[in-house]
């Protein structure tokens, strides 16, 4: 009988564990709880986190690299760079470009925005990482989580799991990173700027957008147009107004859907074997910077605008050039507020923030191009 008790413990996950699989599944736990309790980008946290944990339990074999398992299987979607345009389909059936189309200035402050990720692309370089890896890190300024993933899956996948956490960390923690940031780089006078009403844009001019980014994107920069050509899809089938049930299906059925399989899959990479590394902390470190250098970016170059421009911009809005869509815009609309109640930046924020979506898009394929 004790040779039975003592059989089955040694069967079992409570003999396997060790330190490091512990730290993970506490870790994994912490990241349920943010979620979950904090509302921290459940969405996508949730299935990360829940990933994680499978891929942790002793003698659970749940890891994406546990080759015959489920997971495994299911990761070759994020490993042939499937499920983030899919993602991007959604997205792009749920945005609404009108005020970048009526504000195309507004698409400079979304590429602004984007030198974060090529500055701490610089910077990891010159912590030693390879150029692969160092374009996974600073795409994480972008705080675009699926353009992220991608470009990862291709250049870097063994970062996966440290990347999916830092990004959409940083992309919960919009609100609390970006208003230090702006104040500083701002005046009171600046913040309290008021903006004219954006104009009426054509249904016409909605449906061209799709079709032109499109063929512009592919053409300068081929290695984007999976990203960028699903989610003018999803906004083209939007802006269409002709198949109702299509959009439905883009951004509730497939991007809810894919967003389970893509977050459970990459957090299942995050064992602690990988995880656990000195240089998982610099990646976190270095996409807070990235993140950070983006905003500051997208700032300035509003504060810039102004010294050329008749009509004044409010540079709350450059913040809003990364591409959290639309918690970066709603930050820029709550700051101006508390500076002016009369002041109703929404809408104009809501330009650069989708150009954001874009801008990140085209650096993924540009870095994608340099390294991949």
């Amino acid at each position: 009988m004790l040779d039975m008790i003592v059989d089955f413990f040694k069967s079992s996950g409570l003999f396997a564990l060790d330190l490091r699989t512990g730290i993970m599944l506490i870790v994994a736990c912490i990241l349920l709880y943010l979620a979950i309790k904090k509302g921290y980008e459940p969405y996508l946290l949730i299935p990360i986190a829940f990933g994680m944990l499978l891929a942790n339990l002793p003698l659970g074999e749940m890891s994406s690299h546990d080759e015959g398992g489920l997971l495994y299987y299911l990761y070759q979607g994020v490993s042939l760079g499937i499920y983030p345009p899919l993602i991007f389909l959604g997205v792009g059936a749920s945005t609404d470009f009108g005020p970048l189309i009526a504000n195309p200035k507004s698409m400079l402050l979304g590429a602004v925005a984007q030198l974060g990720i090529f500055a701490a692309f610089l910077g990891a370089i010159a912590l030693g990482f390879t150029p692969q890896e160092a374009s996974s890190i600073g795409i994480i300024g972008g705080a675009d989580g699926p353009t992220a993933l991608y470009l990862t899956s291709k250049l870097a996948p063994h970062l996966l799991g440290a990347i999916a956490i830092a990004a959409y960390s940083y992309m919960a923690l919009v609100p609390v990173i970006q208003p230090p940031i702006m104040r500083l780089l701002t005046t009171k006078e600046e913040r309290q700027i008021e903006m004219k009403s954006v104009r009426k844009v054509s249904q016409g001019e909605k449906i061209l957008f799709p079709i032109i980014t499109t063929i512009v994107v592919s053409i300068l920069v081929p290695s984007a147009t999976p990203l960028v050509g699903m989610l003018m899809l999803g906004n083209l089938i939007k802006e269409s107004g002709v198949v109702p049930h299509l959009i439905t299906a883009a951004k509730d059925t497939i991007m809810y859907t894919v967003t389970i399989l893509l977050g459970t899959t990459v957090g299942a990479t995050a064992s602690s074997d990988r995880f656990l590394q000195p240089q998982t902390l610099g990646i976190l470190a270095m996409g807070l910077v990235a993140f950070a250098l983006g905003t500051a970016g997208g700032v300035l170059f509003a504060k810039l605008m102004n010294l050329f421009s008749k009509e004044k911009v409010n540079p709350l809005i450059g913040s809003a050039g990364v591409s959290a869509v639309p918690m970066a815009a709603r930050v820029s609309q709550k700051v101006g507020q508390e500076e002016n109640p009369r002041n109703f930046l929404l809408m104009h924020a809501m330009g650069p923030n989708v150009a954001g979506v874009i801008g990140s898009a085209v650096a993924a394929g540009l870095l994608l191009n340099l390294f991949g």
